[in-house]
């Protein structure tokens, strides 16, 4: 057997004298991926760790040969919401154990429907926060100051001089509303903090006092209350039924019209498209007549925006292109994460991040 199809299946075992036992060898699981490289498919630089592993199958290679592969994928690995999980795909895997999703979000699953396959899964969560909150306060700190649009006046090849009156917005001191504190959101707080800001939060559960005191954050029972005090409301909340339009016309005209909407939250959504967190429409309008002062978003729905929507016309939105997990350590502490699980669920081990229906 070609040894880099084999992989150990488990640690050094030892006898009563604490000897090492020899480890045993097996044929690799087969693991389902999307594609590799491409708009969604792993990662070309993951392709050798997950190698270590599993032996590695795209679509393409599953369904030119379904008959021979049906029966021997294992796992699924997604990465961007692909490949699509529907009746017909998990009908096909009589012998799929678990699905592995890259990223924290869910809502492109149908949960109940994968489980009643007797199929596991799992996220990873854990190596998303850290990135997902940098791009909370980059956004932040890039809109109050209007980096974009300073770099573009600097190095216009049009510009004499630097206005005097060209101004942005104090962050230090200023009022940060996080709507969604959870692992990511409370990252965010310690960041926010650092900037000496005031720190509200709204969330379904409310932290301990020892959480809020470390970060000096102060609890809103009520979503209207933290809209109308804060100077930067940032959107940290997963797209569920519960939270579709969370933000919409009414709570826009909640907020004070010298305030920032930043969202790095989920807006897409597959699996019973309810529509973004944010009423996009509500947001034109609010930004067109000054409502409210700015927004800052790192997702959008559908994500591309389509190049004649009327949100890529106006001058105090910034948008950039779902870069939350976009670094070369989160995407491969992402893929290890996933490994883990995967590997967790084939030898019959508690998944570290299982994700009930």
């Amino acid at each position: 057997m070609d040894p880099k199809w084999s992989y150990w299946t488990g640690p050094n075992s030892t006898d009563e004298a604490g000897v090492s036992a020899p480890q045993t060898k097996r044929e690799l699981p087969v693991l389902l991926v999307n594609e590799v490289g491409g708009v969604r498919g792993v990662l070309e630089a993951h392709v050798e760790f997950l190698k270590k592993y599993f032996h590695l199958i795209t679509m393409k290679e599953f369904l030119k040969n379904k008959t021979h592969w049906s029966k021997k994928v294992q796992a699924i690995y997604l990465w961007w919401h692909k490949p699509i999980i529907d009746r017909e795909l998990l009908e096909s895997l009589p012998d799929l154990k678990v699905i592995a999703n890259s990223g924290v979000g869910m809502d492109h699953l149908d949960l109940k429907l994968i489980s009643n396959f007797g199929v596991k899964m799992a996220n990873t969560p854990h190596a998303v926060s850290s990135s997902t909150a940098d791009t909370g306060m980059a956004l932040l700190l890039a809109s109050a100051r209007r980096v974009v649009e300073g770099c573009q006046i600097a190095v216009s090849p049009d510009t004499e001089c630097f206005a005097a009156d060209w101004l942005g917005d104090e962050v230090t001191g200023a009022t940060l509303g996080i709507i969604g504190m959870g692992r990511i959101g409370y990252k965010i707080a310690l960041r926010a903090k650092a900037f000496e800001m005031k720190i509200l939060y709204h969330n379904r559960n409310r932290r301990t006092e020892e959480e809020e005191q470390a970060v000096g954050a102060i609890y809103c029972t009520k979503i209207e209350d933290l809209l109308q005090q804060s100077d930067f409301v940032m959107l940290v909340v997963s797209l569920t039924p519960q939270t579709h339009k969370l933000i919409g016309k009414r709570e826009l005209e909640l907020m004070k019209p010298t305030a920032t909407l930043i969202n790095i939250g989920r807006e897409s959504i597959l699996l019973f498209n309810p529509g973004p967190v944010v009423d996009q429409e509500a947001l034109v309008e609010a930004l067109q007549t000054g409502i409210i002062k700015a927004a800052a978003l790192d997702v959008t729905y559908p994500e591309p925006l389509p190049r004649d929507h009327p949100l890529l016309k106006l001058k105090n939105i910034l948008i950039t292109p779902h870069l939350g997990i976009r670094t070369d350590e989160t995407t491969r502490m992402i893929t290890e994460e996933a490994v883990a699980n995967i590997l967790a669920a084939l030898n019959g081990l508690p998944i570290p991040n299982e994700v009930f229906p």
